[in-house]
């Protein structure tokens, strides 16, 4: 019989709604069942954490095949905006909160938050740029002691 799984440490690196939810709903979906768990933000990703732009996040149009729509099509003026809206209201529907308030859910259950300093010092960004639910800014090498003996997921 498997060992149940006990801790879980997510990696959260792109910034369109359907690149950081997966992440969100798994770190909350731990929680709910008494799993230990971190989320860990790198590059685009951490526009769902960047205070200014967590509100603003977009469904990505461009190049993504599982919208079943041409990359042509994708990039044409307000595809984006209405993807996004479309799927705003989808998750509204079964009770998926906006990102903001998810991840304010989410450490509200314990889940730790981090950025990745790497990512922060090449886009040169400060603390004071995240949303106060991030505990940090760490290395990957912190990322790893924090993750010892858990399941690493990459969303």
């Amino acid at each position: 019989m498997a060992e149940p799984i006990e801790k879980v440490s997510i990696v959260i690196s792109k910034g369109s709604l359907e690149g950081v939810y997966p992440g969100l709903i798994m770190a909350n979906g731990a929680r709910m069942e008494g799993i230990e768990a971190t989320l860990f933000f790198t590059f685009f990703g951490l526009d769902a954490v960047i205070d200014k732009r967590m509100d603003h996040l977009k469904v990505a149009t461009v190049g993504n095949p599982a919208l079943h729509i041409p990359t042509i099509v994708g990039g044409l003026p307000g595809m984006s905006a209405m993807a996004t809206k479309m799927m705003s209201k989808e998750m509204e529907k079964i009770d998926i909160p906006p990102v903001r308030e998810f991840i304010e859910m989410i450490h509200d259950a314990g889940c730790d938050i981090y950025g990745c300093k790497a990512t922060v010092d090449m886009f040169h960004l400060k603390k004071e740029d995240f949303c106060e639910q991030v505990d940090d800014i760490i290395t990957v090498g912190d990322f790893y002691e924090k993750s010892a003996g858990a399941q690493i997921i990459f969303t």
